[in-house]
């Protein structure tokens, strides 16, 4: 699995759990510790900043390609 593919999944994640969040039910309220919360929140975040700063160079719509 690519970089690319594994960064988009985590923000699919990402965004359900902000989803999920409306009703309480985000990733926090799972039981798991702190800190593991904080590392997938961590890597969402990574993630969403390589996805932004690589974004441009893949897209075929962005590049007109479609």
């Amino acid at each position: 699995m690519g970089l690319h593919m594994l960064s988009f999944i985590l923000l699919i994640i990402g965004g359900l759990n902000w989803g999920l969040a409306i009703w309480h039910k985000d990733i926090a309220n799972w039981g798991l510790s702190m800190g593991v919360v904080n590392v997938i929140y961590a890597l969402v975040a990574l993630s969403a900043v390589y996805e932004a700063a690589t974004h441009g160079s893949r897209c075929k719509e962005c590049k007109g390609e479609m």
